[in-house]
C-alpha cells in the first residue's frame, strides 16, 4: 500500500503513450489505439459449414487444451524477423494451447500444404520484415488441412513498437484458431518488491503481459499495495501508505498524476474500477473496527455506502462484468467467507461454503466464474466457482498464492505466488504468475525484482 509522485513522469509518458501503427497492403487493418482487422464472419461462417472434404474442422479451447495446436510459426527475416518470430512463438506456447513447431514456410507463395501437413502441422504462419525505422511486417495464417489462407495482413510501425506488432500477430493467430479474442497485447500492473522482507521497497509498476517493458511508476518512499486497471481509460487505482495513512489513489498513465480519491475518516482500501469506469468500490474502515463497502464517483468524488457492517468486515469488493451484482468478501458469519448483492447493496447471499477462509474474490470478464484464494490448514490455494458457489475447484495451492486477475478474454488467470523463508527471510521470494482457468500451464512471468498483486490490464485499444 504505497505512493508518490514520480520525477520521471515526463519520460514514462513517452513510454506509456499509445503510439500510431499503420497498417499497409492486406486483408486486415490494425492501428494501435483502434485496431482494425479483416472482419471474421466470413471465416466463421467457413468452418461452421466445413466438410471432413477439405478437412478442416472447428478447434475450441477446450480441444486444444487436449491437443495443442501444432503450428509452424518460421523466421520472418534476420534482425528484427526473427525476434518478431520468437515473440509470437512465445505468446502462443505460453497458453498451452499450441504446439509450435520449426519450418520453412514462404512468404510470397502458396506453401506446400502435403509437406506441412507429413510433418503434423494443423496450421503455419508465413512473414517477412522489411524497412528500418518504419518497419513493414506482412503475415499470412495457413489452414493446413484445408489448404486455405485464414489471414493475410501487413502492419506498418516504428522501429520501437516491433513487440507490439508481434503481441497484435499473436492475437489474431489465437482469434482466427480458436474463435475467441487474444490478450497477448496486453499489460499487467504489479507491485515491484526489492530488499528483505521484513523491510521491503514496494513501487507501483507496470509491464507487458510476458514481463518484458516494465517501467516503475512510483519513487517506493511508501508502501504500495492493490493496484487495479481501469476498464476504459489509462487509470490506475492502488492502495497507498502515503503519509502512512492508508488510502485509495488513481494513477493516471498518460500524466503520471496521482490524486487521492475519497476522503473518509477511516483508511480506504481494495480498490476495483465498475465495469464502466465511472467510479470505484473500495472497503473503508469503521470506529468500531469493521469495514464497509463504498461506491465513489470517479468524476464528482460523490460517494455511495452499500453495506453498515455493524463491526463485521466486508472487503474485497469486485462487480460483475455486467454490473448488476457485486461480489465481497465478509465476516460476518464467524469467518471470511464470499458473498454476493446486488450493486445497490441489497439482496446479499453467501456462495461460499467450503472449508477454511475464504478471500481476494474477483468476477471472471465472461462472468461464468469467480476467482477467490483460501486459507486452510495454514496453507494458500487459488481456486474458481461459479457465481451461484456451485463447482468449486482449486487450480493451484502453495505457501501463499494471492490476488488473482483475469485475462480480459477470462481464459487465463495471473496471481502472486511466494514462498516461506528462513527465520533471517533467506529463501523468500515473490513472483507474478500465470495459469489457465483449466488449472494447467502454469508459469512465472519473469521480473527483475520481486513482484506482487497482478492487475490485468482490459483489451487495448
Amino acid at each position: 500500500m504505497s505512493f508518490f509522485t514520480d520525477d520521471e513522469a515526463e519520460s514514462l509518458k513517452k513510454h506509456l503513450t499509445r503510439r500510431s501503427i499503420l497498417t499497409g497492403a492486406g486483408q486486415g487493418a490494425l492501428a494501435i489505439g483502434g485496431i482494425m482487422a479483416m472482419p471474421l464472419s466470413a471465416y466463421a461462417a467457413r468452418r461452421g459449414a466445413a466438410s471432413s472434404a477439405d478437412g478442416a474442422a472447428e478447434i475450441t479451447v477446450d480441444q486444444a487444451h487436449q491437443a495443442p495446436i501444432p503450428i509452424v510459426i518460421p523466421d520472418f527475416g534476420a534482425g528484427m524477423g526473427t525476434r518478431i518470430s520468437e515473440v509470437i512463438s512465445a505468446d502462443l506456447s505460453s497458453t498451452g494451447l499450441f504446439q509450435v513447431m520449426p519450418g520453412q514456410v514462404p512468404a510470397g507463395a502458396q506453401p506446400d500444404f502435403s509437406a506441412l501437413k507429413a510433418s503434423g502441422a494443423r496450421a503455419a504462419v508465413a512473414g517477412s520484415t522489411t524497412g528500418t525505422d518504419s518497419v513493414r511486417v506482412e503475415m499470412r495464417l495457413w489452414d493446413v488441412l484445408a489448404g486455405q489462407q485464414l489471414q493475410g495482413t501487413a502492419y506498418t510501425a516504428s522501429e520501437s513498437n516491433w513487440r507490439r506488432v508481434a503481441h497484435i500477430i499473436a492475437d489474431v493467430i489465437y482469434q482466427r484458431l480458436l474463435g475467441e479474442q487474444g490478450y497477448f497485447d496486453t499489460r499487467i500492473a504489479y507491485v515491484a518488491r526489492t530488499g528483505p522482507r521484513r523491510h521491503q521497497e514496494t513501487r507501483l509498476a507496470i509491464m507487458d503481459q510476458d514481463g518484458a517493458n516494465s517501467h516503475i511508476l512510483t519513487s517506493g518512499q511508501w508502501l504500495t499495495l492493490e493496484p487495479r486497471f481501469s476498464p476504459i481509460s489509462q487509470q490506475i487505482a492502488f492502495l497507498s501508505y502515503f503519509q502512512n495513512r492508508p488510502r485509495v489513489y488513481i494513477y493516471d498513465l498518460n500524466s503520471g498524476q496521482q490524486t487521492i480519491l475519497g476522503t473518509f475518516n477511516g483508511i480506504s482500501f481494495a480498490p476495483r474500477f465498475s465495469p464502466d469506469g465511472s467510479g470505484v468500490i473500495m472497503s473503508v474502515t469503521t470506529q468500531n473496527g469493521g469495514a464497509d463497502i463504498y461506491r465513489v464517483d470517479t468524476a464528482t468524488q460523490s460517494r455511495i455506502r452499500l453495506t453498515n457492517s455493524g463491526g463485521v468486515i466486508d472487503t474485497s469488493p469486485c462487480f460483475s462484468p455486467d454490473g448488476q451484482q457485486i461480489v465481497f468478501n465478509s465476516d460476518r458469519a464467524g469467518s471470511p467467507q464470499l458473498y454476493i448483492m446486488s450493486a445497490t447493496g441489497g439482496n446479499v447471499r453467501r456462495i461460499s461454503y467450503g472449508k477454511g477462509h475464504y478471500g481476494s474474490p474477483v468476477w471472471s470478464p465472461r462472468g461464468d466464474i469467480i476467482a477467490f484464494t483460501r486459507l486452510n490448514h495454514g496453507g494458500f490455494s487459488l481456486g474458481i466457482m461459479n457465481p451461484d458457489g456451485t463447482g468449486e475447484r482449486i487450480l493451484t495451492e502453495g505457501f501463499t498464492v494471492e490476488s488473482p486477475s483475469f485475462a480480459p478474454n477470462g481464459r487465463a488467470i495471473t496471481f502472486c505466488r511466494q514462498t516461506a523463508s528462513s527465520s533471517g527471510g533467506v529463501g523468500f521470494t515473490s513472483t507474478v504468475a500465470v495459469i489457465d482457468v483449466a488449472g494447467f500451464n502454469e508459469h512465472v512471468i519473469p521480473t527483475s525484482t520481486g513482484a506482487s498483486d497482478p492487475a490485468w490490464s482490459p483489451f487495448r485499444h
